[in-house]
């Protein structure tokens, strides 16, 4: 079973500084513009540690992460971030709009005892990239905390830890709210009564958590405690505060969750795709004019392609052959037949040829200016795809799921 326990977190004194010029969104969806803005919004603002600016003459002794150090420890001198007194879990709600709808999500920020991916009751949905995991061990090891939380989920229909949730965040006044740019308002409540404390461990105890947003973070949070481990020597079964990682739990059954999809923009691909794709697919052309994002949502299984200098867009509806070498719970995701099938096996896509787009008119603009030779437009993935892949310890392509909104970094902080 996943461990989750309490912790003394370490949190923005807002005698001293606003919530809302402080937080940021996560690091790998800022701009080097927003960047600019949120350095310029206060000079505690989170980004500083969490995601702070390379600097002309920035070598292995003097860079972004012994700055990001500096600031992490200088703030706690201040008392601009304090530590809270008491271990607690921090109860967590997102009002948001998505297609004019008010969605409320809420859940709770803990700490998880990490374990190998898939040999216990952690469980991955996605691949990740080298690239991100290298970046955030070399912030955690120079500030030993957990600026940024993982976004995790779990299912309990008897949702009891659900209901201590909403009678906190229903009644007293929360202890830090902040808007994102989206309009979403995140605020942040402490439950340190011990009753509510083991309301929420008890309900997760036979749970499964499935990582919904920040793969690289817990694989980072795994290589720090190796490092640990080994600087220690230690063979003490007690456990160590670099055996956590701090993680934001959201109830699957609780249906606050959004996930929306990510279009793929692609290069080099051959002449007469169309062709090409007709074998595995039953093809239906679209006008221009039409919106391709409800075409292709009118089906469960539908993908939308569109490619430079066509009059025409495109529904591809997969035949169902071509991916019997893969595990069941992935061979019915639009996400992977377009990855497996499509990229891999029928046009020969390269992974640094593939781009990744949230927005159509957006990702149709790449296209129509020459930037990408063509674009695939997916419906999301649904949680229970997410959950079923994971149980079956198999992960999808990067970026199959978009889980929106976005959480904030520097609501609470876990220092080891």
């Amino acid at each position: 079973m996943a461990e989750i326990i309490p912790f003394k977190g370490i949190l923005y004194n807002l005698s001293r500084v606003s919530g809302e010029d402080t937080v940021a969104p996560p690091y790998d969806i800022i701009t080097p513009e927003y960047k600019e803005q949120l350095y310029n919004k206060s000079p505690y603002n989170i980004v500083r540690i969490d995601f702070g600016k390379e600097l002309a003459g920035d070598n292995e002794s003097e860079n972004k992460y012994k700055r990001a150090s500096e600031f992490f420890n200088l703030w706690i001198k201040e008392g601009v971030l304090a530590r809270s007194n008491t271990p607690g879990f921090y109860a967590h709600e997102i009002e948001y709009k998505i297609k004019g709808k008010l969605k409320k999500l809420r859940g709770f920020f803990g700490l998880v005892r990490l374990e190998e991916l898939g040999k216990g009751n952690i469980h991955p949905h996605e691949c990740t990239h080298s690239k991100p995991k290298a970046d955030r061990l070399d912030l955690m090891r120079a500030c030993n905390a957990n600026i940024s939380p993982i976004f995790s989920l779990y299912n309990s229909p008897e949702k009891k830890a659900s209901e201590v949730i909403r009678s906190v965040t229903g009644g007293e006044k929360p202890c830090i709210e902040a808007k994102d740019t989206d309009g979403a308002m995140h605020r942040l409540w402490i439950i340190e009564d011990k009753k509510n404390i083991e309301a929420i461990k008890n309900d997760l105890k036979n749970r499964a958590v499935f990582i919904a947003d920040g793969h690289h973070r817990y694989e980072t949070a795994l290589e720090f405690q190796k490092e640990q481990r080994a600087e220690s020597r230690e063979q003490s079964a007690e456990s160590k505060p670099w055996d956590y990682v701090l993680m934001f739990l959201a109830n699957i059954s609780d249906e606050g969750l959004t996930i929306l999809p990510a279009h793929r923009l692609v290069k080099g691909i051959p002449e007469n795709p169309v062709k090409i794709l007709s074998e595995y697919f039953n093809v239906e052309g679209l006008s221009l004019s039409e919106k391709v994002e409800d075409s292709i949502a009118g089906y469960e299984h539908a993908i939308g392609f569109y490619q430079h200098g066509n009059r025409k867009q495109y529904i591809l509806k997969h035949k169902g052959a071509g991916l019997d070498d893969l595990h069941p719970a992935l061979r019915g995701l639009d996400v992977t037949v377009l990855h497996e099938l499509i990229f891999k096996k029928l046009l020969k896509v390269k992974v640094t040829d593939i781009g990744y787009e949230m927005g159509i008119k957006e990702t149709m603009d790449r296209v129509k200016n020459g930037l990408y030779d063509a674009a695939f437009f997916l419906n999301p993935t649904k949680v229970e795809d997410v959950e079923r892949v994971a149980l079956s310890d198999v992960r999808m392509p990067p970026k199959s799921t978009y889980f929106y909104p976005k959480l904030l970094t520097g609501l609470v902080i876990n220092k080891f």
